[in-house]
């Protein structure tokens, strides 16, 4: 296990801790969009649950006029009452179809004599960014079948001007009308025939879609998993390298201990000399010649 043992440096443990960390916040966005899925697919399951649904009363399903249950979104009611179209408004900045527009807000007045909000549908704004022109609401005592949507409250620096709001702000618009109303929720209208295509136009049906959620939680958990695995191969790699250096530096140590006999290029060059040199051979004694040397080179020479 020594070869592991660089990984306690403080160096590696930065290391590790950033990681962490890393797959803490990465594990922290997949929750986040497994809980934004969760969201969807409960708002999936009341559209299936209550968007076609057969209506029932607006006293049955909303006994306190505050009162509202997520899960009642999109149930369908069943009011009678006559509408108010003095105190008509509009909510700007509405989509629909890629366009800009505006939803028509007409409070519904019910024989008890609260005041029940209804949305009767969209319109197109004129090339002044005004609202355009739209039919008045029945008169008289109608009968009218809505869709539950809980009220959207009020966004700050958003104010309202005339008739126009901001949002759909079920407070003031009871506020406006001077009566009891539901504060709660409001009704989306439900229209058929020829009078959903005609301004006001009907809402579309919500989308049922789960989104990616799924998908991109998954990707956060795996990249929490690839930080780890990147860190581990980081270390095998910084192994490799320390075991290659320590092998390296033993061979230099073993070279150093041993004695090399000289090679022919090492040898002492005077030493060389002395050996290569020719044997110098005596000198004859320098003699004088005599008669009889003379006599035996003149024969030497027959």
């Amino acid at each position: 296990m020594n070869r592991w043992r660089f990984l306690a440096s403080p160096r590696w443990a930065g290391y590790l801790a950033l990681v962490i960390v890393f797959a803490i916040a990465c594990s922290a966005l997949g929750t986040w969009q497994l809980n934004r899925r969760a969201e969807a697919l409960a708002e999936v399951a009341r559209i299936d649950a209550n968007y076609d649904a057969d209506p029932v009363p607006l006293a049955e399903a909303l006994p306190e006029p505050d009162g509202f249950d997520i899960d009642q979104r999109w149930q369908v009611v069943a009011a009678t009452g006559e509408y108010l179209a003095s105190e008509e408004v509009v909510v700007r900045n509405r989509p629909y179809g890629g366009s800009t527009g505006f939803e028509v807000i007409t409070p519904f007045r019910l024989a008890d004599g609260t005041v029940f909000m209804v949305d009767r549908g969209w319109i197109p704004q004129d090339s002044d960014g005004r609202p355009s022109e739209v039919a008045a609401p029945p008169a008289g005592e109608v009968e009218i079948t809505a869709r539950l949507k809980a009220g959207e409250g009020r966004i700050a620096g958003r104010t309202s001007s005339g008739t126009e709001l901001a949002t759909i702000d079920l407070d003031e618009l009871a506020d406006r009308v001077g009566a009891p109303a539901y504060t709660g929720a409001y009704g989306i209208l439900i229209q058929s025939g020829a009078a959903a295509s005609e301004p006001p136009v009907a809402l579309p049906r919500p989308v049922r879609d789960e989104g990616p959620h799924l998908s991109y939680a998954l990707q956060w958990f795996v990249f929490a998993l690839l930080a780890f695995i990147a860190l581990a191969w980081f270390a095998n790699q910084e192994r490799k390298v320390l075991e290659a250096d320590a092998a390296g530096a033993g061979a230099v140590g073993a070279d150093d201990g041993r004695v090399a006999a000289p090679s022919a290029r090492q040898v002492d060059p005077a030493s060389r000399t002395r050996r290569s040199s020719p044997r110098q051979r005596p000198a004859k004694a320098d003699r004088r010649r005599t008669d009889a040397d003379v006599e035996d080179e003149i024969l030497d020479r027959r």
